[in-house]
């Protein structure tokens, strides 16, 4: 493959020699995202921090570092423990609050010699990444996690983000990085702004204003003060990104191919790819009620998923795929598509197929 083969790489034929279901990725789709995403940031003078957590590839992280990504994005701290063991971990966030157990001692250790920062929302958190680093004798970059709208993790004020910025910058081990938030809309940038100047007032630093989220990355510009965009999906796509026209079908680089191994009634189809293969995720408010898009038959609508059967209604089609015929499916949800395997297809054109292993799956912690 043009992008360099992965170190545990198993060659194919082709595409359709792979038994079903199965995961596919499209590398030259991905080699636009990528290159696209990274021109839009260079152009707006944004630096672009790509969320891991969508492809769980070195091979994919090594792409978008050597397009111009400043840096990764992990969600978990073994996320970022891959990424180090590939030797793609010089400088990492982790977006998810870092507390319980053994999590801040691990994330201690990777900070020795790396630029490591987290991102969270509470005194509590800060505490125990700060005890971490200490014990460790490492420094640890914090920024201040803000819910400007999203109502998930995130102070709720900027005052409250003032509050622990200063409370991370008193901290042994720990220095003040910034404000992140997600997702990042319009209503973000006062809220932001507010938060950049009242942290100002206290004579501390704001580094980096940390905005996330494919669906409105394109419009991160407009909002002002953004000085930094993690994104994931954009690199695969999914049915909603189709949906939004955010990407077009043909730049959507994730497909499932499933096989159609029943036709009950000349209006069902049972696909051998159900729950154990494709994200049940439905995104009602851009597609309706479907379990992804089959490209062959886009009328055609998955209605149910069991473990293993994909239930299709295939009423509104005028053309009908008959039994043992392979269909590609753009899931709803890249992200927990691609959690649910354990090894992907690489490939180009449909050819210079290489199946490797999705090495950060399954790293819950």
């Amino acid at each position: 493959m043009t992008a360099g083969s992965a170190v545990d790489a198993r060659p194919v034929g082709r595409l359709d020699d792979l038994e079903t279901p199965f995961l596919t990725i499209d590398l030259d789709a991905v080699d636009r995202n990528v290159a696209r995403m990274q021109a839009y940031c260079d152009d707006h003078g944004i630096a672009l921090r790509p969320h891991v957590k969508t492809h769980k590839l070195p091979l994919v992280a090594s792409l978008q570092l050597a397009a111009g990504a400043i840096g990764l994005t992990c969600q978990k701290v073994g996320e970022a423990e891959m990424l180090a063991a590939h030797g793609l971990g010089d400088d990492l966030l982790v977006t998810f609050p870092i507390i319980g157990g053994r999590k801040g001692q691990r994330l201690a250790e990777l900070a020795a010699g790396r630029a490591i920062c987290v991102g969270a929302d509470s005194a509590a958190v800060a505490t125990f990444v700060s005890s971490a680093a200490s014990e460790h004798a490492v420094s640890i970059g914090f920024l201040v996690d803000c819910d400007t709208g999203y109502g998930r993790t995130g102070v709720q004020t900027p005052g409250e983000a003032a509050d622990l910025a200063e409370l991370a910058s008193r901290l042994p081990g720990l220095r003040f990085a910034g404000l992140m938030t997600h997702p990042t809309t319009r209503a973000s940038g006062p809220w932001l702004r507010e938060a950049v100047r009242r942290i100002e007032e206290r004579g501390l630093e704001v580094g980096s204003v940390s905005g996330g989220g494919t669906l409105t990355a394109w419009q991160v510009h407009e909002i002002g003060g953004i000085t930094e965009l993690r994104v994931g999906t954009y690199v695969y796509g999914d049915r909603p990104h189709v949906s939004a026209g955010t990407l077009s079908l043909k730049d959507c680089a994730i497909r499932v191919r499933a096989m159609v191994v029943s036709r009950p009634t000349p209006a069902r189809a049972i696909l051998d790819a159900g729950s154990k293969a494709l994200t049940s995720d439905l995104g009602l408010e851009s597609h309706g009620a479907t379990y992804g898009l089959v490209t062959e038959y886009p009328e055609a609508v998955i209605t149910q998923l069991s473990e293993e059967h994909g239930h299709v209604d295939l009423s509104a089609c005028g053309r009908r795929p008959e039994t043992g015929e392979t269909v590609t499916i753009v899931p709803n949800h890249a992200c927990g598509a691609v959690n649910l395997h354990s090894e992907v297809a690489l490939h180009r054109a449909g050819a210079e197929v290489e199946i490797v292993p999705v090495a950060g799956r399954g790293l819950i912690r």
